[in-house]
């Protein structure tokens, strides 16, 4: 095995390792592994990357619905117009967008930098809310009454752009859940997961029949990751949050800004 294979399937043990201490954050890994340590192409790297967090959010979502922390009545209401958003962006309008979008004095937009081009600029959100101080509320608040049609309008949102980049959208999710719901942070969390891990093993469903999957490999990539996210669950315990927090936030402002350098100037 090449050394470059090795440097990747270690990589399928960072992302388990990251969803199962934060709950989120898998899919900003996995897919430049995918893309540029095995050389995939960027739209069954995100084919990809669906299968393996919902597969290894799957592990943490099972746990944190032993432990009572799953809202599941917030769950279905937000996350069905998202399963309905992702299946529908892959399977029928992924593959209709043309492989060229445009051209201009030699320089060529495809599909596929534009799908990469776009998973940067979420990283950078990303990136950005992980390394700014928090103001989100850690102990929650009973509300009101749920805005449900905001709830539905976001679920359409971010499972478009789950379809289209192929991420779980973690770091989407939790604000939406702490901030326009009021749900605890704790329970934020953990209704993330499940959320997370249904919509990508969904939004994974629309892609059978449009691509050819290699099951071997993404088995092999998968596993790793399932171990990654038990052990991560069992760290969790032990490292502090905050730090890990901020440490991921900047690697995965490097790894935005590497992958635009990339895409753009090169």
């Amino acid at each position: 095995m090449e050394i470059i294979q090795i440097i990747g399937f270690s990589g399928a043990l960072t992302v388990g390792l990251v969803l199962g201490i934060m709950g989120s954050g898998g899919s900003v890994i996995a897919i430049p592994i995918f893309a540029y340590l095995f050389h995939i192409s960027p739209v069954t790297t995100t084919a990809y990357s669906l299968f393996v967090v919902g597969t290894s959010a799957s592990i943490g979502a099972l746990r944190n619905w032993r432990a009572g922390l799953v809202d599941f009545r917030i769950a279905f209401v937000f996350a069905i117009p998202a399963f309905i958003a992702i299946y529908v962006v892959r399977k029928y309008i992924l593959p209709i967008i043309p492989t060229e979008l445009m051209a201009f004095k030699g320089f060529v937009a495809t599909k596929d930098m534009a799908i990469m081009v776009l998973l940067a600029i979420l990283m950078l959100f990303s990136a950005i809310s992980m390394l700014r101080k928090s103001k989100l509320p850690s102990k929650g608040f009973l509300p009101n009454g749920y805005n449900y049609p905001m709830m539905i309008f976001q679920g359409i949102l971010i499972g478009s752009f789950t379809g289209l980049v192929g991420i779980g959208g973690g770091f989407l999710i939790i604000p939406v859940l702490v901030l326009l719901v009021k749900l605890p942070m704790k329970k934020a969390v953990a209704t993330s997961m499940f959320i997370i891990a249904l919509k990508s093993l969904i939004g994974f469903m629309g892609d059978l029949g449009h691509l050819e999957i290699n099951w071997s490999f993404l088995g092999a990539f998968t596993l790793i990751s399932v171990v990654g996210t038990y052990l991560g669950i069992y760290l969790s315990t032990y490292i502090n949050s905050a730090q890990l927090k901020k440490f991921f936030g900047w690697m995965v402002l490097i790894i935005a800004i590497g992958i635009l350098y990339k895409e753009v100037l090169i």
